[in-house]
């Protein structure tokens, strides 16, 4: 058995984690930083981990892709894989406490005017006090109750939330941080009762345009938006003119439509609005990438042995 390993973050560590774990299968492993790097012995390879999709997209011979990111739905394309069977697993899962700190960062700086303030300070402006609003008493929606949505519950919680709402589409998590969890269906009836609306959905045609024009209306207009999942569960255009016309207090984009965001996006000038380019999650911290390894490492052994992997990806649902 052949595994390719594409990725220039991992540390030594990482790596003797992964020689130690292909030893006890009796895999032969090939560490590359990209794909022009992988030796000709091992186009042949039955698994890789990493995101190699030039790989995937010859090679009839792989058999499972494990790529260290959590949204799947760029694999969905047509062409991606020479073999159809290939199974996928993601690292959904090793994302959530970083996700789950910038959720808390951007809510803080939304609610207590931290953007205004520093850009006086790094003019050299001292400033004025400003109004500011607290996470405490904070009546708190979550749409989407997986990792990143219940990682951040269990810090908000800390926060002392006047209410902490969970939304999914079957109506149950066992998060006991939730106060509440509804279905999706019901999510219409929360909104206008929500001071801070947390999105942290995977890209699936359930969820395009999920928060549309009219969903937006419902929000109160001294509400807060952050979306940390797919910027395709946003109309884009729709939130920008509530921002604009006051019809909402704030909102920070992690995610957008089209990434990088281009230069002629009206986002960049649209009022009270963070942008941050894709940063919540990736493998920018130690935990992230420590779990990350981990979780593939664990895969490999139930992979050799014939049973089932643990972070498999479903391809109907999409993620």
């Amino acid at each position: 058995m052949k595994v390719i390993v594409l990725s220039s973050e991992l540390q030594q560590k990482h790596l003797k984690l992964i020689k130690e774990t292909a030893e006890k299968i009796g895999a032969d492993v090939c560490f590359a930083v990209t794909e022009d790097d992988i030796p000709e012995d091992y186009k042949d390879a039955e698994i890789l981990y990493g995101f190699g999709m030039r790989t995937a997209a010859r090679s009839k011979q792989l058999k499972w892709l494990c790529v260290p990111s959590a949204g799947v739905e760029y694999l969905f394309k047509p062409g991606t894989f020479a073999n159809e069977d290939c199974i996928i697993t993601n690292s959904a899962g090793a994302f959530g406490v970083s996700i789950a700190e910038h959720i808390i960062m951007v809510s803080l700086m939304m609610m207590r005017k931290m953007m205004i303030t520093f850009r006086r300070s790094i003019s050299g402006e001292w400033g004025d006090r400003l109004p500011q609003k607290s996470l405490k008493d904070c009546r708190i929606t979550v749409l989407g109750t997986g990792d990143i949505g219940c990682c951040f519950a269990r810090r908000a919680k800390a926060f002392e939330p006047k209410k902490l709402i969970g939304i999914c589409r079957s109506g149950m998590c066992d998060e006991a941080a939730f106060d509440e969890i509804i279905k999706s269906d019901d999510m219409d009836r929360i909104l206008p009762e929500t001071d801070l609306l947390i999105m942290c959905l995977p890209a699936t045609a359930e969820t395009k345009g999920i928060l549309s024009e009219g969903r937006i209306s419902m929000l109160p207009s001294d509400s807060y938006v952050v979306n940390v999942g797919r910027g395709s569960a946003i109309d884009e255009d729709a939130l920008a003119d509530a921002l604009d016309e006051n019809r909402l207090a704030g909102a920070a984009l992690d995610v957008f439509l089209n990434e990088p965001l281009p230069e002629s996006s009206r986002l960049w000038t649209t009022k009270n609005l963070l942008i941050t380019p894709h940063v919540a999650g990736n493998l920018t911290i130690d935990y992230t990438i420590d779990k990350n390894v981990e979780m593939f490492c664990e895969d490999l052994i139930n992979y050799a042995n014939g049973r089932s992997l643990e972070h498999l990806v479903d391809k109907i649902k999409g993620y």
